[in-house]
């Protein structure tokens, strides 16, 4: 159970602090303490998403807090998309997607267009440690499978590249299929998540080149020619040559 004890010890601290300010410290530690106490009841209980939360009443009891930390301490799990308040039915775990992340990039990239750059080299990093760190999984899982749908989306990309058009759609359809087969969902979201980021920054970086456009195309093929004949090094090589034309395009 929480109680206002330790917050008051802690308070007790700001001696220089207005009576205002002692007021606002109180009230985010006490609304921080308790989120965190909602959170420990999920993990405690092994809650997963959909599942019903006990009701504020419960929770204040089972907290020791008041009803309107509990309100605001839902409020925030609920931007967090850890939380899902339904008005009339209750609150229950949320879906715990990284989407709050993702608007969080964006935002930062919109508020500092002097560092647009910056910000979609460091996605960039982060998709090829992410693909590059899955290597040798997906390689294993691949290695002697046919995969006929993986190939038509390599073809429309190179298609679509020939004729000097994107292929975004192809793009992010071909990268979700080889996590699915490590079956590892944290990192399915964690690519899924730096590719819309990504996405969002590529207006800002006008349209590629077509020869850089095919070269990209083709090493999404040589990615999957290598996965299915299980050779890693030539698949981390076209994962190389899948990064180079963005790579020369942002300055990395």
């Amino acid at each position: 159970m929480l109680s206002d004890k330790s917050l008051q010890a802690i308070l007790k601290k700001y001696t220089t602090s207005s009576a205002p300010e002692r007021s606002m410290i109180g009230t985010v530690m006490r609304s921080t303490a308790t989120m965190d106490a909602i959170k420990g009841y999920i993990l405690n209980h092994d809650l997963k998403p959909g599942d019903a939360l006990p009701t504020e009443a419960e929770l204040c009891a089972d907290l020791g807090v008041s009803r309107s930390s509990v309100r605001e301490a839902l409020r925030q799990l609920a931007a967090l998309d850890i939380v899902t308040v339904q008005q009339g039915r209750g609150s229950f775990v949320g879906s715990l997607s990284l989407e709050p992340m993702v608007q969080t990039l964006i935002l930062r990239n919109a508020l500092d267009q002097s560092s647009g750059k910056a910000s979609l080299r460091q996605v960039v990093i982060t998709r090829k440690v992410l693909d590059l760190g899955i290597a040798e999984e997906v390689v294993h899982e691949f290695k002697g499978t046919q995969n006929p749908e993986l190939h038509a989306l390599v073809d429309t990309m190179i298609e679509r590249a020939s004729a000097g058009c994107t292929y975004l759609d192809e793009d992010i359809a071909f990268h979700e299929a080889l996590t699915k087969f490590t079956g590892d969902s944290l990192i399915s979201q964690l690519i899924s998540a730096m590719w819309l980021v990504h996405q969002a920054f590529i207006p800002g970086l006008g349209t590629p080149a077509s020869d850089e456009l095919l070269a990209t195309a083709q090493a999404h093929r040589d990615i999957l020619l290598a996965a299915e004949a299980g050779d890693i090094e030539a698949y981390k090589k076209a994962i190389d040559a899948h990064y180079g034309p963005l790579a020369k395009i942002i300055d990395m």
